[in-house]
């Protein structure tokens, strides 16, 4: 069954990512959510990122699959959910999967909420430069438990017509066909990554964690 109905702004395979269902206690004790339940849908990041790429695709991967071995059957919890990057917050794409970790767990760096009084806070839980082997960290603060998530999407390589293609689309010499079939290439990429590989054990790999404190 789809997630969501799909919206015609988007690529109709959009709505058959799997969804991330989550509690906000922040959400639930202000009102803006029954319970605090809430539902994530891949659109929601890909309207934050403004864009929709391997990168983006491969962040909601991370996340979603982090969650499930840390969280199993549970509701995870959205902002008791600690968030750690081992690359610097200037390096590569890290910006744009701190952004979509973000989005989902609430996590932030010091320019997050304060809280409300003790309450509440998301300072502090988005964490840059961080020893691991893998990409992402996500860490429970109630019970501690922690996975690291590596993500290799050169399981899903671009297609050889993409080579021939790509430079024209970047440098605006594409024709208007071939800017459209740089689209297709680039958004079937992505497709294959949510939903052909989406259980595929050597894209997205998660195994357990002790972080280093800093």
């Amino acid at each position: 069954m789809p997630n969501a109905a799909p919206t015609p702004m988007f690529p109709s395979f959009f709505a058959d990512v799997p969804a991330i269902t989550l509690r906000d206690p922040l959400a639930g004790f202000l009102g803006a959510a029954k319970d605090g339940i809430m539902e994530y849908h891949y659109a929601d990041a890909v309207r934050l990122a403004g864009h929709s790429c391997p990168t983006v695709a491969g962040s909601w991967l991370m996340v979603l699959k982090g969650l499930r071995a840390l969280y199993g059957d549970e509701l995870p919890v959205r902002g008791e959910i600690e968030v750690f990057l081992s690359d610097g917050r200037d390096e590569g794409a890290t910006g744009v999967v701190a952004t979509v970790a973000q989005l989902i767990t609430g996590a932030a760096n010091e320019m997050g909420f304060h809280g409300i009084g003790p309450r509440f806070s998301r300072k502090y839980l988005l964490n840059f430069d961080q020893p691991m082997q893998g990409t992402l960290g996500l860490r429970r603060r109630d019970t501690g438990k922690a996975v690291q998530v590596a993500l290799d999407s050169s399981i899903v390589p671009w297609p050889d017509e993409m080579r021939a293609i790509m430079p024209k689309a970047v440098t605006g010499q594409a024709s208007v066909e071939e800017q459209e079939r740089f689209s297709t290439l680039w958004q079937n990429r992505v497709r294959q990554m949510l939903i052909e590989h989406f259980d595929d054990a050597q894209m997205v790999q998660v195994t357990e964690w002790t972080p280093t404190e800093q």
